[in-house]
């Protein structure tokens, strides 16, 4: 396994990361800890979790990853063999069951941290992290923006002096954003370099063959401020695997038990991940494990955070780790998203 730095920090953090939205839905207990054991015993050291998980979010299982992870930590005693990641809820009226509305500020953060702490039985987190922006802004898909104004958000130098002092309290060590802008990655790495808090030293946004919007203005600021991407759903909820097309609905799977999950799953999605899929196979590639090989590989990429619901997944996803491109495979890949750039943004 290969790892590499967070950001400017000296943690070492393995570049296949561990994701656990599944777990408290589609995973027991009993199968997140052997997931945990399989991804550790092949060298993966970073676990992401965060505290709305399980997907798709419910008040009766809100927490229940968290939990899972904890009694694992408990039960395996090795906190100090694992780089724990987790994050806090941005605002949303879709949660009334997390503190009467999920709000960030210091209040909520210093509740939120010690909550996750308490079902994760640690005293500290390693990363913790903003899950989408206080603001009004363009995230979740949506690409034009349209200015709004919002006197009533939190402003980020609020939430990043709040971030700070959970640093200098010793329960988190570093801090991250997910589903960030440029701007908004800008204006942390503003305030910070002007002494108002903690620097951010990670962005957790989509990226894969799909969508590729990493790319457009946010690859350039992860690499010149050492702000790596931890790349989610690089397999777009498992479409690009190849396992829904033609309209198959495999059992158990993600987009067959939710219909909620439409972002990867138009025509045009469908059209293009055909095109990735028989270019594997015509390599003599697995799809699952080309469309993973072209996240880890990127120069930006800290870590490409993978997910899975059997063990035999997980041994698949985190073989691509092993994988390395042939540069027509490159091409081939360039060919196609040039043809259909970022049908899933």
């Amino acid at each position: 396994m290969e790892y590499r730095t967070l950001g400017n920090t000296d943690i070492r953090v393995s570049k296949i990361c561990l994701g656990t939205m599944t777990w408290g839905e589609q995973n027991t207990e009993a199968e997140a800890h052997q997931q945990l054991d399989y991804a550790l015993d092949r060298g993966v050291n970073f676990i992401d979790a965060a505290e709305m998980y399980p997907v798709p979010p419910r008040a009766e299982t809100q927490g229940a990853t968290e939990r899972y992870l904890g009694s694992w930590l408990h039960r395996r005693g090795q906190r100090d063999k694992v780089v724990l990641a987790t994050k806090v809820t941005g605002r949303s009226d879709n949660f009334p069951y997390l503190r009467d509305g999920p709000r960030l500020n210091a209040t909520q953060l210093q509740q939120a941290l010690d909550d996750s702490l308490r079902r994760l039985q640690t005293d500290y987190v390693d990363l913790y992290q903003i899950h989408w922006p206080e603001r009004k802004t363009n995230f979740f898909g949506q690409l034009g923006y349209q200015h709004q104004t919002d006197e009533d958000a939190i402003e980020i130098e609020e939430t990043l002096m709040a971030l700070d002092q959970l640093v200098r309290s010793g329960k988190v060590r570093h801090i991250g954003l997910s589903n960030e802008t440029p701007w908004g990655v800008h204006e942390y790495l503003r305030l910070s370099e002007a002494g108002q808090g903690q620097r951010i030293v990670s962005i957790q946004n989509p990226y894969n063959l799909l969508n590729r919007t990493f790319e457009v203005g946010l690859a350039e600021m992860a690499m010149r401020e050492q702000v790596g991407l931890l790349a989610y759903s690089p397999l777009a909820f498992g479409v690009l695997s190849g396992k829904y097309l033609g309209g198959r609905k495999p059992d158990g799977a993600r987009l067959t038990l939710f219909d909620r999950f439409s972002r990867y799953t138009s025509e045009v999605a469908e059209n293009a991940s055909r095109q990735y899929v028989d270019l594997a196979r015509q390599h003599g590639l697995d799809p699952a494990q080309m469309a993973l090989a072209f996240v880890n590989d990127q120069p930006f990429v800290t870590t490409n955070i993978i997910g899975a619901t059997s063990v035999e997944q997980l041994q698949d996803n985190i073989g691509s780790a092993d994988l390395r491109l042939s540069d027509e495979v490159r091409a081939e890949i360039e060919r196609i998203h040039l043809s259909q750039p970022n049908p899933c943004p």
